[in-house]
């Protein structure tokens, strides 16, 4: 489903990236771990093509990413920072994702609420983004996410906000995409999240 070879990135001379090799086929799942500043959020964004890498190649379903054109359709990511739109609630940052992929106001409105209930969210789906805590921000962005019923689904920490019922239901969903014939990669600091996957990638620090 996904292939990379030999990706790396480097950003005003410095390396960030070395040289990652990188495959997930469908109903497959990884862990990409290392200790901060590793680069596993960027090796991420070269996955998901929010950058563009700086040697070697991506492959989604054996078509190149073009890189910096954000992830193509049937790819979906969960980003560290979230990237919610702090001034509209929460219902309505997953609504817009899915009217970006191209599905109808009579169909965005009631699947976003839908996604929400997924994350038990229903009962803050009308609440604004800033009056959200930051674990419920987090399963926003993994609702967004889920919306798009990806094939392969990316997640940068996706867990790190979350008390240990809301980790166990997330993690449910998103493992799900996997189970289903698509793919999972994530990236985590939590062993016993890297231990439910297929595999795991191990990144070092560079300096």
């Amino acid at each position: 489903m996904l292939r990379a070879e030999g990706i790396g990135y480097e950003s005003n001379g410095v390396v960030i990236v070395a040289s990652a090799d990188v495959t997930v086929e469908a109903g497959g799942s990884i862990a990409v771990v290392g200790p901060s500043g590793s680069g596993k959020t960027t090796l991420l964004a070269l996955l998901s093509g929010l950058y563009k890498p700086t040697r070697g190649n991506v492959r989604f379903d054996g078509v190149p990413l073009v890189g910096a054109a954000g992830p193509p359709p049937g790819m979906a990511v969960v980003l560290q920072n979230y990237g919610l739109v702090s001034l509209l609630t929460a219902a309505e940052n997953v609504e817009i994702a899915l009217r970006a992929a191209g599905k109808p106001p009579s169909v965005a409105i009631p699947e976003a609420r839908a996604a929400l209930a997924l994350v038990s969210l229903d009962q803050h789906a009308d609440q604004l983004i800033e009056e959200l805590s930051g674990g419920q921000q987090q399963r926003t962005a993994v609702a967004r996410a889920l919306s798009l019923k990806p094939r392969l689904l990316i997640a940068d920490e996706p867990t790190a906000e979350l008390d240990a019922g809301a980790r166990a239901n997330v993690l449910a969903r998103m493992f799900a995409v996997a189970h289903g014939g698509g793919a999972l990669i994530l990236a985590t600091h939590d062993p016993e999240v890297a231990e439910r996957c297929d595999n795991v990638l191990e990144l070092h620090r560079l300096d």
